[in-house]
């Protein structure tokens, strides 16, 4: 029989986009793959494209004492029904619930990817809580993998575990990224000119385009106002939204919200399944969001030839070099982000230069296979370790 591999996440999306093709790769190399997490409106297409069962469970991505009792106790039924060897989790709470869950029920691999701590932007009684599940959560698992190697410092400047249960895999991500797939090569010259058409983009134009949720903590505030004040001296140019707003989670001001529905030089598409043809109809991105863990959308830019403004935080200030493929700014400073923006579009040298090394610089560190393959190592060590291979 071969082994079964538990991958859980708080909601299917995060199985959809986090571990892309993961599954399909893990079953080809002997594995068995499980996914867990709570319903969604994707959990059909995930179950297609991961080429795996889906278990749902009451996961929420909020603090609820009472449903996370009962999410752990179905984890922990789920564990002991189907035997996994490992269990793999992502995202803040379903690490908590696969983690215990799967040493309560005896699993003997359990492995959590960080990818990014909200505790980050918190403080008072919530962060010194928030403190306490991470502490557990690596406390139960067997090996935990940072996916940047600033944020492994920062685990490690906060003793959540000892440097022995850490280890960022290669140059760090959590799925590295399909460069065949992110590239001009895979669009259709003409659909491209109707977007632009439908979006009301001309050849004049200089797009910057933000993909993300639109939530404060990914810095859209700033990014608004930075661009409204942009436009004061280049009214050529546009600001791409492409992602949809969560209000009863992190809400944006509602003079931001405004000026986003009233300013016709800012395009808000919504969430897209497919974010390559509004890559392709953009000439840079801005991602100034306050906290990441190992961000996809700056390499996916970055496939495109585009060059990135990103905040100095973990992640960004790892794929993004200064000057080279990109511009790295303070998080929250509007001011900073705004001269980023003009430099851009002022430095017709600089802005070429970044664009030639874009993509190569992407392709070099973060290819997707090599990622799979490193990740494939790490598990038949630990299976090797249990004497389970």
């Amino acid at each position: 029989m071969p082994p079964v591999l538990i991958r859980i996440t708080t909601v299917p999306i995060s199985l959809q986009k986090l571990i892309t093709g993961q599954l399909p790769y893990m079953r080809i190399k002997g594995f068995e793959p499980i996914m867990v997490s709570a319903a969604g409106p994707e959990s059909e297409a995930v179950v297609r494209e991961q080429e795996a069962s889906l278990i749902e469970i009451k996961l929420t991505r909020k603090i609820t004492p009472l449903q996370d009792l009962r999410a752990l106790w179905q984890f922990y039924r789920l564990c002991k029904k189907h035997k996994p060897a490992i269990v793999h989790s992502h995202t803040p709470k379903a690490g908590i619930i696969g983690m215990l869950g799967a040493k309560l029920a005896g699993v003997p691999v359990r492995l959590h990817t960080v990818a990014g701590l909200p505790l980050m932007e918190t403080n008072g009684k919530t962060r010194k809580v928030l403190e306490g599940v991470e502490k557990l959560t690596y406390a139960c698992a067997t090996k935990v993998y940072p996916n940047s190697t600033v944020l492994n410092d920062f685990i490690l400047r906060s003793r959540f575990c000892g440097p022995e249960k850490v280890k960022v895999i290669g140059n760090g991500s959590s799925n590295g990224i399909n460069t065949a797939f992110f590239s001009k090569m895979q669009l259709d010259a003409i659909k491209l000119e109707e977007l632009k058409a439908g979006l009301g983009i001309k050849p004049t134009n200089f797009v910057f385009v933000f993909i993300g949720r639109l939530v404060k903590d990914k810095g859209i505030q700033e990014l608004v106002i930075a661009f409204k004040k942009l436009q004061v001296q280049y009214a050529e140019v546009k600001l791409l939204l492409v992602g949809s707003f969560e209000q009863d989670l992190d809400p944006i001001d509602t003079s931001i919200l405004q000026e986003i529905e009233n300013n016709q030089a800012i395009l808000s598409v919504g969430f897209q399944h497919d974010v390559r043809p509004y890559l392709g109809v953009s000439h840079a991105l801005v991602f100034p969001s306050y906290r990441e863990g190992f961000p996809n959308v700056p390499m996916q830019a970055g496939c495109f030839d585009l060059p990135c403004i990103v905040t100095d935080i973990n992640g960004c200030n790892e794929i993004i070099h200064h000057g080279k493929n990109g511009l790295i700014v303070p998080p929250k400073s509007m001011e900073r982000l705004y001269d980023a923006m003009l430099n851009l579009i002022t430095d017709k040298v600089s802005f070429v230069y970044m664009q030639s090394q874009a993509r190569r610089m992407i392709v070099e560190r973060y290819e997707q296979t090599h990622f799979w393959e490193l990740l494939l190592k790490e598990y038949h060590a630990h299976l090797k370790q249990h004497e389970l291979i």
